[in-house]
């Protein structure tokens, strides 16, 4: 503890000189208000640098400045931006080593480490497809760019709902560098730091670290026996996280024309895995007002421990021939580590069911080993005549071995069994080939035409069966399933500028998720269950102007229907079972403003409105369920059908949103600057984020579902020197709000948002 303790003292001590050398130098932060002009927003979507105005996408832009304010208290850095850029959402049941992510209402509730995602997560031009992988902290970040709608021609399969891409800050022939360290509420500490510069004539560099820590906050009081030891009652025994991650990139410029950008990274996390708070829900009302954040009653599962490490590099090389440029990047990453919580959320007997305590539940999942292997060829057009184009191939090998224990086999009791556990070895292979142009057909209007074919194929092999305590086999299901498709994905969009300040665009697209198979199921000795290829086709169109370089506001109107949709729901174990549905679809509006109404003032505003809907009659997914008493409120048509032997409901749910779609959702940011000396100046900045109605299961309830969710961030301080260095007091979720964001059925358990955290911060810039 003493060597921990140390360990962070020296991260701050280190945050602090960075952060005091970077004051003598000149800086311009992000988050500036003191010009009226807007600066320009450039934006990789279309895999090639374009003004954000210019581009036939719907794409929403978060600078690296503010995504650091959103995680000055430690927040997990993608879920904090859950809710900043309309038609974004994220959350987690599974704590920060598994967010899951939706655009425009797609996303996927399912937990299982091998869950498939219809948003895809890229960092500085890589994909990360494994859940575990896309939950890898950003550091030192340049900017995050959320492309809203289909983007299967030049990023792939796994992509119906869109991507969220990450660029961090590259090494350059200048000196540059950013520091922010950050203290606060339960400890917590937050340093986000990078620096780089030149080496040589052709030769830059440029490291970069976080470090997080928070202790533990959250008490166990439950005092009784415990069939596996954990024990209790406890005091600050589990909510806190110890994250480290580092990353060394070096740029060699051999000539001119040919650029290398190696970059390594590595991740060491600890911390607890998401608390589920048993009967937090009351049966008929999805109020948790009154429900404790830092207290549980745990009387299994070791505190809910959680441990990953991934590490992994890439090369980047790119190659000018002169008016054609070749670009490959080559990526691989591995990672491996467990997770483990009780599932059940509190102890059966302090919360019985019609008088009897019953239910327990505990579970852990461990990714004992993973490797990611990518590769892109790309070659594209550089020059400025009418005609653009690229066109390339792409490479994608994944392999895991993944293991699922249940309960039994965590006994200390006479009913422990070692043999409560299964091994899956997972394969995913995929290759496609690309190619996209854009034609300016005429002086203000632009033609763009993309198209992808993609081959995936995924197996999963049962590599041993969860047996008795005796090493009898009894699982029947299947051990080796294979699937594997082939499909198109293709857009075409048009771009009219109107005028030199506002363009009108139109785009449609088409785009598919893989097929995908469930082998946790086999845990509780029954099949996989599987899911065929699903297929979107999305519609949109939308206007993007700047008004007197003060104004920028762009918007968009879309909607889609996916056939063959990805579904999951609940068996009677709480077990993820996979299915199609016929369809669902959508429609809706986003708008987006930056406005500088006077100097000083910087104002930025987002709206969304979302409409959902399941289409298939013939699909029921399991209700609230625990011994046979339905424990919450159903409000779909319910048939009762024998599910191993017991009697069990089950909700209709043709015309039901899609779980986690927020109906609408408005985020407002803002910035004001009192010049106080020739270059220092007092800030106030503030934002707020609204939530709107949003179903957490697949069925409608009076219970699992939040209605008119907020947060707010406040921030005070003092910028010096142009600001190249700042001094400042925070608070996120200010109002502490106890916002639902997950629910565990059976159980009637909630998962909470993060609790208010106040503290200081101080950070400085060197450019």
């Amino acid at each position: 503890m003493k060597f921990a303790k140390s360990r962070y003292l020296v991260g701050a001590a280190l945050g602090v000189f960075f952060s005091a050398t970077a004051f003598a130098q000149d800086a311009q932060t992000n988050a500036d208000a003191s010009s009226t002009d807007l600066n320009e927003i450039v934006v990789t979507a279309e895999r090639r640098p374009e003004n954000q105005q210019d581009v036939p996408v719907s794409v929403a832009v978060i600078g690296g400045q503010d995504a650091r304010t959103f995680t000055a208290g430690g927040d997990d850095t993608l879920l904090a931006l859950s809710g900043k850029v309309p038609s974004f959402y994220a959350e987690t049941t599974t704590g920060r080593i598994f967010p899951r992510f939706y655009i425009r209402g797609l996303g996927n509730i399912d937990f299982y480490l091998g869950a498939s995602q219809p948003v895809s997560i890229i960092q500085d031009d890589v994909v990360l497809e494994h859940v575990v992988l896309k939950s890898n902290p950003v550091y030192d970040l340049d900017h995050v760019e959320v492309l809203r709608g289909p983007q299967g021609s030049l990023f792939g399969r796994n992509t119906t709902a869109g991507i969220v891409k990450f660029d961090t800050v590259r090494p350059s022939q200048e000196l540059s560098g950013q520091a922010q360290l950050s203290y606060g509420s339960y400890n917590s500490i937050n340093l986000d730091a990078g620096i780089g510069g030149p080496l040589g004539e052709n030769v830059a560099v440029r490291l970069s670290g976080l470090i997080q820590h928070r202790d533990d906050y959250v008490d166990n009081a439950y005092a009784g026996p415990s069939a596996d030891g954990t024990v209790g009652p406890r005091k600050n025994s589990m909510g806190g996280f110890d994250e480290r991650d580092l990353r060394f990139q070096v740029l060699v410029t051999p000539t001119s024309d040919w650029s290398i950008l190696g970059s390594v990274h590595g991740r060491q996390y600890n911390g607890t895995s998401t608390l589920f708070l048993r009967q937090a829900l009351k049966k008929g009302s999805n109020d948790v007002s009154n429900v404790s954040r830092d207290t549980v009653r745990f009387d299994e599962a070791m505190d809910n421990p959680q441990d990953y490490n991934t590490f992994g590099g890439s090369l980047n090389s790119t190659y000018d021939f002169g008016g054609v440029t070749l670009t490959s990047i080559t990526a691989y990453e591995t990672s491996n580590g467990y997770s483990r919580g009780d599932t059940d959320g509190g102890a059966a007997a302090d919360y019985p069911v019609n008088g009897v305590a019953n239910g327990f539940g505990e579970s852990m999942g461990r990714l004992r080993d993973l490797d990611q292997w990518t590769q892109e060829v790309r070659l594209a057009s550089d020059t400025d005549g009418p005609l653009k184009w690229q066109f390339g191939g792409m490479y994608f090998d994944q392999r895991d071995v993944t293991e699922f224990y249940q309960r039994a086999w965590f006994l200390t009791t006479a009913a422990r069994n070692p043999n409560n556990w299964v091994r899956l070895h997972d394969v995913n292979t995929s290759w496609a080939l690309f190619g996209q142009a854009s034609y300016e057909i005429l002086p203000k209007l632009t033609l763009t035409g993309g198209a992808r074919i993609t081959r995936d194929t995924k197996t999963t092999d049962l590599l041993k069966t969860a047996d008795t305590a005796a090493g009898a086999v009894t699982y029947p299901g299947r051990r080796h399933v294979r699937l594997s498709d082939t499909k198109p994905s293709w857009d075409v969009s048009a771009l009219y500028e109107v005028s030199p300040d506002v363009s009108l665009y139109a785009r449609v697209a088409k785009g598919f998720r893989g097929p995908t198979i469930q082998g946790r199921s086999a845990v509780f000795n029954s099949d996989f269950t599987t899911a065929n290829s699903e297929t979107i086709l999305s519609w949109e169109a939308g206007s993007k102007s700047t008004i007197g370089r003060t104004l920028r506001f762009n918007a968009s109107a879309f909607t889609y229907t996916v056939d063959d949709i990805q579904l999951n729901g609940n068996d009677s174990n709480g077990n993820g079972v996979l299915f199609n549905a016929d369809k669902a679809k959508a429609y809706g509006a986003e708008a987006e403003m930056d406005w500088r109404p006077i100097r000083n003032l910087a104002i930025s505003a987002g709206a969304s409105y979302l409409h959902t809907e399941i289409k298939d009659k013939r699909v029921y997914a399991q209700v609230c369920t625990l011994n046979g008493v339905t424990v919450c409120t159903v409000n779909d048509p319910t048939i009762t059908l024998p599910v191993f032997g017991v009697p069990t409901k089950f909700a209709q749910i043709d015309g039901n949103p899609l779980p986690n779609a927020p109906k609408w959702n408005f985020n407002i940011s803002a910035r004001y600057d009192i010049p106080v000396f020739e270059k220092g100046k007092v800030f106030v900045s503030t934002d707020w984020n609204v939530q709107g109605y949003t179903n957490y299961v697949l069925y409608k309830t009076d219970e699992f579902f939040s209605d008119g969710n907020f947060e707010g961030g406040l921030k005070i301080g003092y910028s010096g020197n142009d600001g190249a260095y700042e001094l400042a007091v925070f608070a996120r979720n200010i109002t502490n709000e106890k916002n639902l964001k997950g629910v565990i059925e059976n159980y009637m358990a909630a998962v909470l948002n993060e609790p208010r955290i106040i503290g200081v911060s101080l950070s400085g810039r060197i450019k």
